[in-house]
């Protein structure tokens, strides 16, 4: 209850007793009915309740009745109190009175008292009137008209202005106890609050940093009854701010080849607001600047939300980078000037889209057949243009190929022995490149493998054994036998030479060495009844570099004149058995000279079985039986011619075949094994027999069937034990013995045998549980069946038959409390149970099976005995004492209750009785804070809970504890700042740490306790100028100066000491009243004036002083004076600063300069001043003065590569004046030349002459008049040479040249540059050692051979040396390889009927041409006209003839000439086909060949040509040197300048071969071809040139 209300309650109560204490009435009267009357009954206060006025001197009989009277409603207070027949009457109050209801009556009750007669008495009624003053009591709080204040304002509203005004009533009706007065909370910082209810704004108002005030007025009166009403100022935005970006910058990915919106932007998405948050206008987004620019139609974003996205997907692997960079516009809807930029950076990455690539798509390579495993075969280049390159695996397919790829493309042999050209002439295969990464992309390159052939095969004969024969009809040349044999090899590898190397002595027989026909070379002596024999041995050799042979045998015999007989006694052959009659067995050989009478072959023996035919085949008449009949027979044959009769022996024999099966000796055996037989153990022997003889009736078993249990021995059939045997698992095999004999085809046979599998006791009994349990109660009778244990056997027999039995009770007890029937495994009580004594028996029973030895399965029971509830629970304490802070989370725990309960199960069904709005008590006895609670300590700061326990819903058992619970400080409130003022005054001045200046005490408040309460305040930030001193006072403890600055915002804060701290922050504004610290200041140093005597006058304004202070207020204000120097003609304005003239100059006589100083006096105390110069010309006639340089130009040099700040020269202007300054400005070449304050000149980089000689610059000087005059003079610089070193364009040269080459072959060009201009840029070539094999050309650098002598095959290596006609020089290095492969036998030369001219210009093109018809790589050496003349004449001759000289290569070898020349000759339609289309129609060629003389006059030949050809070269040595004699002195001069050297040879020519290292961008590189120069007077130009792009050869002229 509030203060208020209080007083007025007991005021009352007091009223109310005093009065019934008394029981008086407040006034008495008595009535007047014949004239009425007034009467003021008295006073009483407000909620006065009882008799108002007793009223006497009423007739007996007579009636009164209550009136009223000018107020009607005054009679609600009001009732009369009478009874007709009394003479008194009682005016009572009907309910208390209120003065607020009779403030319109001045707080006085009006009634009226009358007489009451009847209708028609005829007595007049009069009124006697009362008035009862009541005296007014403070019973009504303020109200306020609106609970709710609800205002906006806009954030531009005017400061010191009223927003809002509440309003509060007291009913009261006296100003003593109806004047409120108001108070505000918070306190507020934004707006000053005074007494009449009106907030005054007193801050700019700032939407986006408080949206809303909300503070709570309270309207009190003066005994302190109150209302609350609630304020509320809404702050309007105002569209002043331009949108913002939630981040300045933005990071996203995206996949290339993706398009649509980015799902990742970071750190959020890309979002912007307006910077008015309460407008919020909308905004739309754009795209800006994106980089690189060729992205901008790439991306999209949705003008309204802003979502980006790519329109266009990217292609990361044409991007030069992967990074784009685009500026995000966000613009306002209803004003496009104000917008927010965002940079968006996208990083586009990699996405497996490429499929890896082969340098190739196909590959064709040659290996050499038999290659070793490892020899690598080529190498294909993988490629990938996704990020990382080709990261995956290579494979051959099919992998059945006999070479593998390593991961580098490495194709290597895998299976040497595959590469058998004889077997497989090539391979095609593909090597399969398979990415790792999804989608896992195959490219494939196919690859064909030619293998070259080795001589890895010796001939081979078609038979071991040649016969032939020699008769008495012999001639020579008779054709005897033929030998044949093959070479699988190819070429010359295969191509066979036969020879006979020995047996041949005496010379009777020749062969054919290419045929192997052997025949009669001279005829043979023969002999009468004798057979002569000549073994030959012959041989067959390959043509292989390393050639392989083989030999064969071969049996001539030469018989005489003799009888029929056989060439061997005992002849041998076999036979299979029953084969059908006419089998060949063998044929016997046998000789008969031609005759008349026909000889006779017999068998003599065994002829019901056997016949011989007439050319001597033995064969059968009937079927032989090799089980049966005899193996062997021996026949006797024989041949007669009727007259002689010769006999030999056939030995016969028969071999077996297999047309017999194995048999068993039973189809059917059973076998009985116990199942614990160890594996290994023999089961039975199940044989079998075969009649067959050797292979045929060798016998091997196998078995079917079994399960792998059983196993048999395939040579003896006996089948033992493999596996375990388990007769409960299996009990019965039924096997197959299968017997199969060893001939072909193969017989066989089968039998059952039947395993059976006995018991053994190898089970133990298990129980179906390892562990029982029961629950009994305590009250269970003996006897009572408890639980029925069961166990399984699954031996057979008694080995399966159970016993049950209790083998260990725990704990134990005499006796047992337990049985257990032996047969049925049921459980009984036996004893009873006492829950009291034992909760839980432990049984460990068993169960034994009948077995010998017997096996035993345990298991365990566990008997719970069950309690009755009968105790009640009990608490841990009587009183539970617990602190906690006030922090404490809610839901959190407080202390957990221990409960326990004798009973079975505890307290673990029990549950809490307790009320309490603050925590809760879960089951298990767990206190804690209620979810939806906090504490605060300052509101309350202890509880008591009274707990109680029941132990079960239902009929429990229970027990009551108390729980204190004390609430613990947590540092949880802020310190709170005191009102401050603002802003806080302070003088500028010096303060320091020793003198600081006090501007106010700040002490703020902590409602917290302890630590937590204590308060100590301090900067923000450490300030240089201010700090806050232990006793609260905020110091300035450094130089302040209110001109550099007017105010500082400081922010304070407030910290606490608690855990953890608490601060809150405050600012204040710091303002700096002005002291007198600054001089004024003029607006220049110095004033001057020009004025001529014919434009003065009196008054006429020449100058304005100006001058400015910094102070504030009077300390500002400037006053103008003269100091010194004071003149009759001028006058100073002390307010303005105007210098005017005092006259028109009429006396003035001659040109005068008045020189002043001039004071600018501040208005301060003490006056501050400073001084500026004045000066003003007083001219006669001209006014004209200026900057003049000392001279309009000058020249200056330097030498080149001087460093920077190296000085040029000094020029010099004057202003005419010493009291001006001159001031130089550089106007041209600034980049390179300074100038400073005195006028030199200075070089702001090294200067080169070879780049630029001569400079002019342009010099400006400037003095200080105002307005100031300039004058310009121009500097020539000269740069000087220093002489440079010259440069090599490359560090080494290589090239190459053929063995053959001759003098002054054109090897390199070797190119210096030299930086010097003129004669100093002229360079000499030389060797730095004298070489006899080559040299160089001193003016153009072209390196010739001298001799390739003893080179060939080697490399040459050569330094170069270019010097400057000063002794400056430079080195590099060539190095020549010299190809030895080619001789000058090689040479192939043709004629063209086309100019010479025109063949040198289309030599490569030529090349192509002849090589394509040939099938080689064809290098034209040399190009020259048969006709003689120069290159320009041919092409004007009809008849033009050119010859062309070449080389072909195949591979690295040359091919030779004849073998050329024999091509062009078969290939001639393709060669011309080609030549037309180089060179058009009618273009003919001639192969150039020596003649070749006969072979029977060859050595004459020779030695004829060999004179002839020394006399044709001595010849054209001889006139050659002439016409170069006369030559050279013709044409010297020009030919050195136009080729810089002396030309050797004539015609084309390409000898060499150059590759240079790269020479820098736009330079002519080293062997590149320079502009061809005709000559005029030789016959033919030798060009080297680079015809090929592949080998890089260079093109040089050279003769």
């Amino acid at each position: 209850m509030d203060p208020g209300g209080l007083i007025w309650t007991c005021l009352l109560l007091v009223s109310i007793c005093a009065c019934v204490l008394s029981g008086n009435p407040v006034g008495t009267s008595t009535i007047n009915c014949n004239g009425g009357g007034s009467q003021e009954v008295g006073s009483v206060d407000e909620g006065f309740t009882g008799d108002v006025e007793l009223v006497n001197g009423i007739t007996p009989g007579q009636s009164v009745k209550l009136v009223p009277y000018f107020y009607p409603t005054h009679l609600e207070f009001l009732e009369l109190i009478f009874t007709l027949g009394d003479t008194t009457a009682i005016i009572r109050t009907k309910k208390p009175l209120d003065a607020e209801a009779l403030a319109d009556a001045d707080l006085s009750l009006h009634y009226s008292v009358m007489c009451d007669g009847s209708a028609d008495d005829g007595v007049i009624k009069y009124n006697n009137t009362r008035l009862l003053k009541v005296r007014d009591l403070n019973d009504n709080s303020p109200v306020f008209t609106q609970k709710l204040y609800d205002v906006t304002v806009s954030e531009t509203q005017a400061l010191n202005t009223e927003v809002l005004r509440v309003k509060a009533e007291d009913k009261d009706s006296t100003s003593a106890n109806n004047r409120v007065t108001y108070s505000i909370l918070p306190t507020p910082e934004d707006f000053s609050f005074n007494t009449a209810g009106a907030f005054i704004l007193k801050k700019r108002l700032n939407y986006n940093l408080v949206q809303k005030y909300n503070f709570i007025v309270t309207a009190e009166d003066n005994s302190g009854l109150n209302d609350t009403a609630s304020v509320q100022i809404n702050v309007l935005d105002f569209d002043n701010l331009n949108p913002y970006f939630s981040h300045n910058q933005y990071q996203t990915f995206i996949h290339e080849n993706q398009i649509g919106p980015f799902e990742n932007i970071q750190p959020e998405a890309i979002k912007a607001q307006d910077g008015d948050t309460g407008i919020n206008m909308t905004l739309t987004y754009s795209i800006g600047a994106v980089s690189p620019e060729k992205y901008q139609t790439n991306f999209n974003v949705d003008a309204e939300s802003g979502v980006l996205t790519v329109a266009t997907a990217f292609d990361r692997e044409e991007m030069s980078s992967n990074l784009i960079s685009l500026t995000i516009k966000a613009a306002q809807t209803d004003d496009s000037t104000k917008t927010a930029d965002a940079v968006v950076t996208v990083t586009v990455e990699d996405v497996n889209d490429n499929a890896p690539e082969f340098n190739q798509s196909d590959y064709s390579v040659k290996v050499l057949e038999n290659s070793p495993v490892d020899a690598v075969v080529f190498k294909a280049i993988v490629t990938d243009l996704d990020q990382g390159g080709f990261v995956g695996k290579l494979q051959i397919t099919p992998a059945s190929s006999p070479f593998s790829v390593s991961s580098d493309g490495t194709v290597t042999v895998k299976n040497s022995t595959a590469l058998d050209r004889e077997a497989t002439e090539s391979f095609t295969f593909q090597i399969e490149a398979t990415e790792t990464d999804p989608p896992n992309s195959v490219t494939r390159a196919q690859v064909n493998v030619t293998l070259l052939d080795e001589n890895d095969n010796s001939p081979s004969f078609d038979s071991s054994e040649y016969k032939g024969n020699v008769f008495a009809n012999q001639t020579v040349g008779t054709a005897l036998v033929q030998v044949k044999a093959e070479d699988p090899d190819a070429g010359v590898n295969g191509e066979i030479r036969y020879s006979i190397e020995f047996g041949n002595n005496g010379g009777y027989f020749s062969i054919d060495e290419n045929t192997g026909a052997i025949s009669l070379a001279k005829l043979i002596p023969l002999e009468e009844n004798k057979i002569l024999e000549f073994p030959l041995y012959v041989k067959a050799r390959d043509g292989g570099i390393i050639s392989r042979s083989t030999s064969a045998q071969v049996m001539i015999q030469a018989p005489g004149n003799s009888n029929p007989q056989f060439l061997q006694k005992r002849y041998s052959g076999t036979v299979e058995e029953e084969q059908e009659p006419g089998v060949v067995i063998t044929r016997v050989i046998f000789l008969a000279l031609p005759s008349e009478i026909p000889v006779t072959l017999q068998v003599e023996t065994e002829g019901d079985k056997f016949t011989i035919s007439s050319s001597g085949e033995l064969k059968t008449k009937v079927k032989l039986d090799f089980d049966e009949a005899p193996h062997n027979y021996t026949v006797e044959i024989s041949i007669s011619d009727g007259v002689s009769r010769d006999n030999a022996v056939v030995e016969v024999q028969v071999t077996d075949v297999n047309d017999n099966s194995p048999v068993f000796a039973s189809d059917s055996v059973t076998k009985s094994v116990p199942e614990d037989t160890e594996v290994g153990s023999n089961v039975s022997v199940v044989p079998a027999t075969d009649k067959d003889s050797s292979f045929n009736k060798e016998i091997r078993y196998s078995l079917r069937g079994g399960e792998g249990r059983f196993t048999i021995d395939p040579v003896s059939g006996m089948v033992s034990v493999a596996g375990a045997l388990d007769r409960e698992t299996k009990a019965d095999y039924d096997l197959l013995v299968v017997a199969e004999d060893q001939g072909r085809p193969t017989r066989s046979a089968t039998a059952a045998l039947l395993v059976q599998v006995s018991d053994v006791n190898d089970n133990v009994p298990k129980f179906s549980k390892a562990k029982y349990e029961v629950e009994v109660l305590e009250s269970e009778l003996v006897g009572t069946s408890l639980l029925t244990l069961s166990a399984v056997d699954p031996d057979d027999g008694t080995n399966g038959t159970i016993i049950y039995s209790i083998v260990q009770q725990s704990p134990s007890s005499e006796p047992a409390v337990f049985q257990l029937n032996s047969s049925s495994g049921v459980l009984l009580l036996a004893q009873p149970l006492d829950y009291s004594e034992v909760k839980v028996y432990n049984l460990k029973v068993q169960a034994t099976d009948g077995g010998t030895p017997s096996l035993v399965g345990n298991s365990s029971v566990m008997v719970k005995v069950k309690d009755l509830n009968n105790n009640p629970p009990e608490f841990s304490k009587k009183s539970y004492d617990v602190a906690v802070p006030e922090n404490l989370a809610s839901g959190a725990s407080v202390l957990t209750l221990e409960v326990s309960d004798k009973d079975e199960g505890g307290f673990s069904n029990g549950y809490f009785l307790y009320n309490s709005d603050t925590f809760d008590i879960n089951k298990q006895g767990v206190v804690t804070l209620k979810t939806d609670v906090t504490l605060d300590r300052e509101m309350k700061d202890s509880y008591i809970l009274q707990v109680t326990a029941v132990d079960q819903v239902s009929e429990g058992l229970n027990a009551t504890a108390q729980i204190n619970i004390t609430v613990l400080d947590y540092n949880d409130n802020a310190p709170q700042f005191p009102t401050i003022p603002n802003p806080l005054p302070i003088p500028e001045g010096h303060y320091s740490e020793e003198t600081p200046g006090e501007i106010f005490t700040i002490r703020p408040t902590d409602d917290d306790l302890g630590v937590n309460g204590e308060v100590v305040i301090s900067l923000a930030s450490p300030h240089p100028l201010f700090r806050i001193r232990e006793d609260w006072k905020l110091l300035a403890v450094g130089d302040l100066d209110r001109e550099s600055r007017e105010t500082y915002d400081l922010v304070i804060k407030a910290s606490d000491k608690g855990i953890p701290q608490r601060q809150n922050f405050t600012t204040v504004t710091v303002l700096l009243t002005d002291i007198n610290d600054n001089r004024p200041e003029f607006s220049s140093s110095s004033y001057v004036s020009n004025v001529l005597l014919k434009d003065a006058e009196k008054g006429k304004v020449l100058l304005v002083l100006s001058a400015t202070d910094r102070d504030a207020g009077n300390n500002s204000l400037v006053t103008y004076s003269f100091s010194s120097g004071n003149s009759p003609y001028l006058d100073l304005n002390s307010e303005s600063g105007a210098v005017t003239l005092t006259s028109d100059l009429a006396d003035l006589t001659e040109d005068t300069t008045l020189e002043l100083t001039a004071m600018a006096k501040d208005h301060g105390r003490p006056p501050l001043n400073s001084t500026a110069r004045v000066l003003v010309n007083l001219r006669l006639v001209s006014l004209v003065e200026g900057v003049a340089f000392q001279t309009s130009s000058y020249n200056f040099s330097l030498p080149e590569n001087q460093p920077t700040g190296a000085t040029v020269g000094t020029v010099w202007a004057s202003s005419g004046s010493n009291i001006y300054d001159v001031a130089y400005t550089l106007k041209t070449h600034t980049d390179l030349f300074s100038i400073d304050a005195s006028g030199e000149i200075l070089t702001k980089t090294s200067l080169d002459r070879e780049q630029q000689e001569w400079y002019l610059l342009e010099v400006e000087a400037e003095d200080t008049r105002i307005p100031p005059t300039s004058a310009t003079a121009v500097v020539k610089v000269q740069v000087e040479d220093v002489n440079e070193s010259p440069q090599f364009a490359s560090e080494v040269y290589r090239a190459s040249v053929f063995s053959i080459a001759p003098y002054k072959t054109p090897v390199v060009y070797v190119k210096a540059t030299d930086p010097d201009v003129g004669d100093e840029g002229r360079l000499v070539y030389s060797l730095s050692a004298e070489s006899p094999y080559f040299d160089v050309d001193p003016s153009s650098g072209l390196v010739y051979v001298v001799s390739t002598a003893g080179l060939a095959a080697n490399t040459a290596a050569l330094e170069v040396k270019a010097t400057d006609p000063r002794g400056l020089n430079a080195v590099t290095n060539v190095e020549v390889s010299v190809q030895g492969s080619v001789s000058s036998s090689d040479v192939v030369i043709i004629s063209l009927n086309q100019p010479a001219n025109v063949v040198e210009k289309k030599v490569r093109e030529l090349e192509k041409s002849l090589g394509a018809a040939l099938g080689w790589t064809v290098n034209i050496i040399e190009v020259s006209s048969s006709n003689g003349g120069d290159a320009d004449s041919r092409s004007l001759r009809a008849a033009a003839r050119t010859l062309v000289s070449f080389i072909a290569v195949d591979g690295e070898e040359a091919v030779s000439s004849e073998e050329v020349t024999k091509k062009l000759q078969s290939q001639s339609a393709a060669v011309t086909e080609g030549l037309i289309k180089v060179f058009g129609e009618e273009t003919r060629f001639d192969v150039q060949i020596k003649p070749q003389s006969p072979t029977s006059n060859q050595a004459a030949v020779i030695a004829l040509g060999v004179l002839l050809g020394l006399s044709i070269v001595g010849l054209i040595v001889t006139v050659t040197l002439i016409i170069r004699f006369k030559r050279k002195e013709k044409n010297q001069d020009s030919d050195k300048e136009r080729f810089n050297i002396d030309r050797a040879a004539e015609g084309y020519t390409n000898w060499s071969r150059s590759v240079s290292e790269t020479t820098k961008e736009g330079q002519m590189r080293p062997g590149d071809e320079p502009q061809r120069t005709d000559r005029e007077t030789n016959d033919s130009v030798r060009i080297k040139g680079n015809r090929n792009a592949d080998t890089n050869r260079s093109c040089t002229s050279s003769l």
